[in-house]
């Protein structure tokens, strides 16, 4: 899967499920989705389990420490990499 359309999938679950508006000017493929409150802790573990049917990898426990996963751009990379057995 290409990682633009990984990207878009990432970005309409969290438009969402977080109720991010169209109009929100900070919300972006490159914005802390954690720093600036897009998700919180419980909002990561929704966010696993999406990511996990949705493109069907897995998550190991060590993932979201070993690997940068705040923003989409580095989500879709870390998922198009996985699903290619890269990781």
């Amino acid at each position: 899967m290409e990682i633009q359309e990984i990207a878009t999938g990432l970005q309409k679950f969290i438009r969402e499920r977080f109720g991010v508006p169209e109009s929100d000017p900070d919300f972006n493929n490159e914005v802390d989705l954690f720093n600036y409150g897009y998700i919180d802790s419980f909002g990561a573990v929704d966010l696993t389990s999406f990511i996990e049917k949705q493109f069907s990898i897995k998550f190991t426990n060590s993932d979201w420490v070993t690997f940068p996963l705040s923003t989409i751009n580095q989500i879709s990379s870390f998922v198009s990499k996985r699903q290619k057995g890269e990781l």
